[in-house]
Formats: C-alpha cells, sequence, structure tokens
C-alpha cells in the first residue's frame, strides 16, 4: 500500500467518524480483524473501517456517506458464508458494514402466522424466541448459532428442510432494504398474496448484497412441530437412497422434513472430531439415510415412522436402522452428520463444493464425479453427502496429510476443474445453496449465458449505477462505457 493510500484511509476513517461517530465506526485493526476473515480462517482481508449501524436510518446515512467517499460496501451477517461474500477484496477501498447489532424481533404475530426481525438477528435465537410464541420457522442450518437471517436472505440460504419448506425465498413475505442511494424501500408487508406487479423484493433475495442492505425480514410461520420421528438408516447403495425418498415422499407425504445421505467415512470423520459421539449403526454400510418425519395436532408421527420403516425393511431397501428413542438420540444422530463438516475441517483445507443435479441422476452424478476425482487425484478422498430430496450433494475433496500449502491448493484446484467438467455434463450448479461470492465467481462468470448477463447487469446498473454495493461479488460489473 502507497503513503497516498494510506493518507486516504486516514481521512476516509476521519470522515466516516465525523459522519456516523465512534459508535459506529470501527477502526482499530485488532477489533476489526474479526470481520475481515472468512469463516473457516483460510482468507484474511481487511478495510477502512467497520460500520456497525444500529437502525436503519444508521444503515442509510453510513451509504450516504460512503457514497459520498466513493467507499465500496460489503454488507455482512454472521460471516458465516462458505463463498467470501462478505469479506472485502480491496481493503483501501471498502468498508465492512455489520447488521449484528440491529437484532431486534420486531413483531410475533401468530394469528398471522409471521414475524418481523432485524436483519442481524441470530437465526438460532430468533427460531426460540418465535418457539416460545408456539409456532416454527424451519430454515435449519449448520452455522443457526452464529448465522443471521438477514445474511440468510441475502444468500437464499438452503439447509436440511428445504425438501419440505423450501429454500429462503420461500419463507420470505417482505423486504426492507437500504438501497445503494441511501433511500429506504419498505416492503415489510406480510400479506401472503398481493399480485401487483412485479414482486421487487425477489431482486434482493440471493443478491448477496450486490443491489442494496436488507434491514429487516417479515418471515412466514408454521405451527410448531412438537412431534419429530428421527431415524438413521444402513443401505446398499446410494441408489437404493434415492428409491428409499421416492417411497417416503409417497408414504410420508409432506411430512418428510430431511432427508440426508452420508457415506460410511462420516462415522471416522465424525469421531474425528467427536471422539466420544455414539455410534448407534454398524459403520460399514455402503451408504447411509438421516431421515426426519415431524408434524403437530392429531398426526401420529410415531407410528408413522414405525409402519414406513416396517415396509421397506421387509421389501429389502433398507438393510438396518435405528430410531432415536428421545431428543437426545436424535441430536446425537443429527451430531454425526454435523461432526462429519467439522472431522473434515480438522484434515486442513480442502475442496468444498455445493452442487445441484436432478434428483433422478444424483446417484449416477456422484459415481462419475468420485471416479473421475480418484483417476485425476488417486491420493485424495472424495466425501460425498448432502441433501436427497433436492438433488444437493456436497461433494469435498481431501488432500493427503504432510502436503505443504502450495500442495494442497494445486490439488484442490484441480480437484475443483475435474469437478466442474462433470457438473456441467450433467447439466447441473456449481452453487445449490452457497450462493457465488467471490470464492465461485470466476466458474459462475464462465458458464454464464449472454442473454443471463445483459439482464444481471442490466439490473446492477439501474439499482447500483455507483457499482458500490459489495463490489467484486457474483460478478466484476464493469462501469458503463
Amino acid at each position: 500500500m502507497t503513503v497516498a493510500e494510506t493518507d486516504g484511509i486516514g481521512e476516509h476513517r476521519l470522515a466516516l467518524q465525523s459522519a456516523l461517530g465512534d459508535d459506529i465506526v470501527l477502526t482499530d485493526a485488532d477489533a476489526m480483524a474479526h470481520y475481515c476473515r472468512d469463516w473457516h480462517g483460510d482468507v484474511t482481508s481487511g478495510a477502512v473501517a467497520v460500520l456497525r449501524p444500529r437502525s436503519t436510518e444508521d444503515v442509510a446515512a453510513s451509504v450516504r456517506i460512503c457514497r459520498a467517499l466513493g467507499l465500496g460496501i460489503v454488507p455482512q451477517g454472521g460471516n458465516t458464508g462458505l463463498v467470501l461474500g462478505a469479506i472485502p477484496d480491496m481493503p483501501e477501498r471498502h468498508v465492512v458494514l455489520s447488521l449484528e447489532r440491529m437484532n431486534r424481533i420486531r413483531k410475533i404475530d401468530a394469528d398471522d402466522f409471521s414475524a418481523v426481525v432485524e436483519a442481524g438477528c441470530i437465526l438460532w435465537e430468533m427460531k426460540e424466541a418465535i418457539a416460545e410464541k408456539g409456532m416454527f420457522f424451519p430454515l435449519a442450518l449448520g452455522a443457526q448459532g452464529s448465522c443471521r437471517i438477514g445474511g440468510n436472505v441475502s444468500t437464499n440460504a438452503g439447509g436440511i428442510n428445504v425438501l419440505r419448506y423450501g429454500m429462503t425465498r420461500e419463507l420470505v413475505l417482505g423486504l426492507e432494504v437500504v438501497l445503494p442511494d441511501g433511500s429506504i424501500f419498505d416492503g415489510l408487508s406480510t400479506l401472503r398474496k398481493d399480485n401487483r406487479g412485479v414482486d421487487l423484493k425477489q431482486l434482493f433475495i440471493g443478491a448477496e448484497g450486490t443491489l442494496g442492505i436488507i434491514t429487516a425480514v417479515s418471515i412466514k410461520l408454521m405451527p410448531y412441530p412438537d412431534k419429530v420421528a428421527t431415524a438413521l438408516l444402513g443401505l446398499a447403495s446410494l441408489q437404493d437412497a434415492i428409491s428409499l425418498y421416492r417411497r417416503a415422499r409417497r408414504d410420508c407425504c409432506d411430512l418428510m422434513s430431511a432427508f440426508e445421505f452420508m457415506p460410511p467415512l462420516a462415522f471416522t470423520l465424525a469421531r474425528e472430531a467427536m471422539p466420544d459421539l455414539p455410534i448407534p449403526i454398524a459403520p460399514d454400510y455402503p451408504a447411509y439415510v438421516l431421515m426426519e418425519i415431524s408434524g403437530s395436532g392429531l398426526v401420529d408421527i410415531d407410528d408413522l415412522m414405525q409402519r414406513f420403516l416396517e415396509g421397506v425393511m421387509t421389501d429389502g431397501l433398507v438393510v438396518d436402522g435405528t430410531i432415536a428413542a428421545s431428543q437426545a438420540q436424535a441430536r446425537n444422530l443429527w451430531l454425526i452428520r454435523e461432526g462429519m463438516n467439522e472431522g473434515q475441517a480438522k484434515r486442513g483445507s480442502h475442496m468444498r463444493s455445493d452442487i445441484s443435479v436432478s434428483l433422478s441422476q444424483l446417484a449416477s452424478f456422484v459415481a462419475d464425479a468420485e471416479a473421475a476425482i480418484l483417476q485425476a487425484l488417486p491420493d485424495c478422498i472424495s466425501v460425498s453427502y448432502g441433501h436427497v430430496g433436492d438433488g444437493n450433494v456436497h461433494l469435498n475433496v481431501l488432500p493427503p496429510v504432510g502436503l505443504t500449502p502450495g500442495e494442497r491448493a494445486e490439488r484442490i484446484y484441480q480437484a475443483k476443474t475435474v469437478l466442474n467438467e462433470v457438473v456441467d455434463r450433467y447439466h447441473g450448479s456449481i452453487s445449490a445453496e452457497h450462493g457465488i461470492g467471490r470464492l465461485k465467481r470466476p466458474d459462475f462468470d464462465e458458464r454464464l449465458p449472454e442473454t443471463h448477463r445483459k439482464l444481471l447487469t442490466a439490473v446492477k446498473h439501474a439499482i447500483d449505477p455507483g457499482l458500490m454495493m459489495n463490489p467484486g461479488c457474483q460478478l466484476n460489473f464493469q462501469p458503463k462505457s
């Protein structure tokens, strides 16, 4: 960084502090470090400042002063994303705007089955407050103890309940957004049916902060599912897991809330992260399914699960299985799924993917992709798992121990290249639920049809002509010629 750039940063910091006050503006390097690292600690950046507004009006004032100073704004929720969508890539030209202080629940309306919450609400804490009112918000993620609802909406988060409740987009009734000129779009309606032209809130869901800053969300609620049955099942193949899902979808209907598949390696990885984790089933079947059905009211969930499993085991579709007899046992079953992720992290940097293909092709895709990676990288280990009901596969690749950081990076790049070639053959998506951010931007850009690009560029220039909102995220938009 040059002396001139350093002087410019100092001038910008003084201007920000003068306009917004020391309570909102952080400039100390140690205090800012937490906001300038990615979730896994793989990438560290910096910023002119970190802004921490307490209200929508504070956000609007922050946007106006940043616009006047020519600074890009990187909005940030819980900073739990996996594609570098909330990390500045030009520390001398960007500020981080954290929504963490905007964490009020404005309203929970049990009669309307809706709530209005601020963007900085931590997902788990928000869900707990809603549950106290006898209601349920179904978005469920591994990072729900840290992620914030504004970020969930901005990235259109997925999670384990998508097959029943849909992506975050389908749970949003309305939004409040601060636009790039500092004006406020107030669309916090809780109406289920409102057909007055273009649904503008959809522009901001999944846009990763590139069009504006979400400050509040009105969300759809459901009756609390106080009856839950969870089962861990051993199967002879991943193809059998697809057949089992088809059967479960028919027999359990819309009461099935989760259907996850895992390889036998999941138990080894989970135990590496949690050595005392109980494993209630033989760990050497070719494939496993973690299945959950839930409901409330007059539905007998336990009886439904028992009758369903009796049928599929009699037919030989399921080889072995266990049903959780308590909430604690159900939690332990889900810890296997979560511990698998932690175990991979303990093995060091690795290739993480977020693929979707059509459900009918999921088993053959996994087989083809793992075979291609094995041929190209015989010393690496593939770990495939994910959400059967929505065709979302997380096929990760673990390099061997003992490599230098450069060698690991080379293996990761090779694995990604091989995997993306298979994804393209299957006409799948390189991002099922994580978004694009900065990490997947080159791959997204390479595969973007020209008509799609023109539409995205037109929307971006119409709403953010100064290109100040999360610059470098999703696409490197260029100024109009």
